[in-house]
């Protein structure tokens, strides 16, 4: 009899043509699951009535273009009660099923290449990596905001559950933790792929890769323990609802039970991959394999297999081959190997191996904790007694095989390079590319590959080896900074004063003397190729003054618009008086349209100069300048156009700005997102305001002067006031927890009163 905490095979199912690449535990019906395929298909199975073992197909999905290789489940809501389906593919789609249709409901489009892996958050948010190196946000079918700074294919992607933090791992080796859109912290350890991510609680997290460990992670950035049992790439992982205790499953062939810390149990399957696995809610473990069979596992003795059953699975694992390629057979000489008798003695852990010499075989052995004793796991092949393989030299680079392929008739043949340790569909991808040539051929190259090199298995790679895709601001007089917000503690929060805040959000404040005495001075030391004529000064005098005093008779003139926009370029030491007559200009209705966009180059131009003033490095003044002078270009539709337009860039280059020790600075941000999410009020375009929450968000963790803290939430109320998918997006990024510690800020009291504000419209 089993021991109790040993699992065994409760049932196999059939139904995949090809390799199962994900498995997910659903929602519903209940203890059902759904399995996806390098046969383009999703399936969904469901438990059989007691006392059957086993699972029935209940609904299957079609839609992919090509293999689907990743799925997760959506979790329900008001308009699905029964959640969700999303697949990834290698046509770089994702579909989004219902249980009620075999084809898509929608499709979400956006990755340039194939999406392999997904994870599915709060309110709907779901998170997607590619192997083009990026991972995506997603939220009602539309992409929010793209996560870059991984180097090579991103393999794995989780959704902490809470604090809106999100984790990507990659074929660059490191893992990355992102929040509201932006990278916080980069994990280094693992020493090959990063290919499988698990969450243990909103505070720690699993790793698992090429490198054949396991690592477990605090999101503070410390590897508090690693995990070594498996002999070869680890390709996934589930963590049992205790948080502690988890399975793996990789390329040696093994599903590995992990409690305590410690590989309590090692399961071989008769199949080269073992791709991935799932608990299931009965505590069951679920595992697909290269040979399409999904295998249940369950250590309660009513749900095992029949014993016919588990012998027929130990017969059909006894046959196989083992290439001492594979990592965890050694290198095998027949004549140093013991007779049968070895496996008289009992092993010392579960999983040990023995090989043995039976006439002029070797047989491979494990020894079962659970059965206490030895199970034949195939025969050996490829042994040191045998015949090795020739590298052939291609390009320079030793490999096991470079095949000849014809793809077009009577056209020129192309050489394909492969080594056993490489994926053949990988390969095939990477040479189709290389090559111009369709992705519909990557099924045909691929089963070639695999064809033409049975017997050979995926070996461990070399230490240097890797997947061949591894490849307030002063004297700002704007109403928001006070007059109707100074008296703000008398007020009771039931009523909000602050938000949705449409109109612009300006730096008024001037003295045309002062800033005119600092652009003399300095234009006495200016190079002499800068230095400005008593005639020129006078212009811009004149211009400063037109666009100070409401009441002034002349208007800028055509001429002093294009010196002012020419001095705009001095030099960054000397600039900063020529910024602040800039900054002040474009408030005018005429200044602001000739700049901004009386002529659609111009408008570029000057957002490109002031970006480039804004650059990390640059000045700091000058920074705190070209904000201001962006944040008064919402003054006129004009600069507001432009200003929209050119969104993407502008905000980008603005949040690099967050980490700068600047008050002024941050105040100049701080209104930039607002006059952002302003002009974005009531407006459908729901990935401007996911930037304007990424932003807003980055900048929150780092300001600390309360008018800059003020505006941002204000900022905040405006992007999620009456907008449900936006307060869905703020909900999922973590703003919730993030500004609740502001709700007890008294001085001033605006803060307080409009982060409770804030945090009603969030709940």
């Amino acid at each position: 009899m089993a021991s109790p905490n040993s699992y065994k095979l409760s049932c196999s199912i059939p139904g995949h043509e090809m390799d199962v690449r994900g498995l997910s535990a659903a929602f519903f019906p209940d203890g059902a699951f759904v399995s996806v395929s390098r046969d383009r298909t999703g399936r969904v199975w469901v438990p059989n009535a007691s006392p059957d073992r086993g699972f029935t197909e209940m609904h299957c999905m079609t839609g992919h273009q090509n293999f689907v290789s990743c799925v997760c489940i959506i979790a329900p809501s008001d308009t699905y009660p029964r959640g969700l389906i999303a697949t990834g593919g290698n046509d770089h789609n994702i579909c989004v099923f219902t249980l009620d249709q075999p084809q898509p409901l929608f499709t979400l489009k956006g990755h340039k290449n194939t999406v392999c892996t997904l994870s599915s958050g709060k309110f709907g948010t779901l998170l997607s990596g590619s192997w083009d190196t990026t991972a995506k946000v997603w939220l009602n079918e539309k992409c929010m905001m793209t996560l870059q700074g991984h180097t090579a294919a991103v393999w794995a992607v989780v959704i902490l559950p809470e604090q809106g933090l999100m984790l990507s791992g990659s074929a660059d080796k490191t893992i990355k933790l992102w929040k509201a859109g932006r990278c916080e912290k980069t994990f280094t350890g693992h020493e090959d792929c990063v290919r499988g991510l698990a969450v243990v609680s909103d505070m720690e997290f699993f790793s698992c890769s090429n490198d054949t460990s396991i690592r477990r992670w605090l999101v503070t950035g410390e590897c508090v323990q690693v995990y070594y049992s498996h002999t070869n790439y680890i390709y996934s992982l589930a963590v049992f609802p205790n948080g502690q205790d988890f399975v793996s499953t990789g390329e040696d062939r093994t599903l590995r039970i992990w409690k305590q810390g410690e590989c309590q149990q090692t399961i071989r399957l008769p199949a080269q991959s073992v791709w991935c696995c799932c608990i299931l809610p009965n505590g069951d473990i679920a595992v697909g394999a290269s040979d399409g069979l999904i295998r249940v596992f369950t250590e309660v003795e009513d749900r095992m297999a029949s014993p016919q059953d588990l012998q027929a699975f130990e017969d059909e694992l006894s046959k196989t081959t083992i290439d001492p390629k594979t990592g965890d057979l050694g290198d095998i000489k027949m004549e140093d190997l013991p007779g049968r008798d070895h496996l008289d003695e009992p092993g010392n852990r579960d999983g040990q191996t023995r090989l043995i010499k039976e006439g002029q075989k070797v047989e491979a052995y494990q020894w079962s904790v659970a059965d206490s004793r030895w199970m034949k796991i195939g025969d050996v092949v490829g042994g040191s007694n045998q015949q090795t393989s020739k590298k052939v030299n291609y390009e320079g680079k030793e490999y096991d095989f470079v095949f000849t392929i014809d793809i077009n008739e009577g056209g020129p043949s192309m050489k394909l390079p492969y080594n056993v340790t490489d994926d053949p569909w990988l390969t095939a991808h990477n040479f189709l590319q290389k090559n111009e040539l369709s992705p519909m051929f990557l099924d045909q190259v691929a089963n070639f590959i695999i064809e033409n090199t049975k017997g050979h298995t995926l070996g461990a790679a070399p230490p240097s080896a890797a997947d061949p895709f591894t490849g307030k601001a002063t004297g700002s007089t704007s109403a928001i900074g006070g007059g109707a917000y100074s008296s703000a503690a008398s007020r009771q929060t039931s009523t909000n004063i602050y938000f949705p805040k449409t109109d612009g959000v300006t730096f008024e404040q001037a003295n045309a003397t002062q800033i005119m005495a600092k652009l003399r001075e300095l234009n006495g030391g200016a190079p002499g190729e800068y230095r400005l004529s008593e005639e020129v000064l006078g212009s811009l005098e004149k211009l400063l003054v037109s666009v100070c005093d409401p009441c002034a008779s002349e208007q800028p003139t055509t001429e002093q618009i294009s010196l002012l926009w020419k001095t705009s370029h001095w030099p960054e030491d000397i600039v900063f008086p020529v910024l602040d007559i800039l900054r002040l200009a474009v408030r005018h209705p005429q200044v602001n349209e000739s700049l901004c966009g009386g002529d659609a180059d111009d408008g570029v131009a000057l957002c490109n100069h002031l970006l480039s003033l804004m650059k990390p490095q640059a000045r700091p003044a000058n920074q705190m300048l070209a904000l201001r002078t962006l944040c008064n270009c919402f003054s006129g539709w004009r600069g507001r156009a432009l200003l929209l337009a050119q969104r993407e860039a502008v905000l980008s280059r603005a949040a690099d700005l967050c980490s700068v020790c600047n008050k002024n600075i941050h105040i100049a941000l701080a209104t930039l997102v607002l006059n952002y999410a302003g002009s974005l009020h009531g407006q459908p375009d729901l990935e401007a305001k996911a930037q304007c929450l990424s932003v807003a968000s980055a900048a929150l963790e780092s300001v600390q002067d309360k008018e800059a803290v003020f505006r941002l939430l204000v900022a905040l109320g405006t992007t999620v006031a009456s907008d449900q998918t936006a307060q869905d997006l703020a909900k999922s990024l973590g703003v919730t927890s993030q500004i609740a510690k502001y709700t007890s800020v008294t001085d001033p009291a605006k803060v307080g009163e409009c982060c409770q504000l804030v945090l009603k419209e969030l709940q």
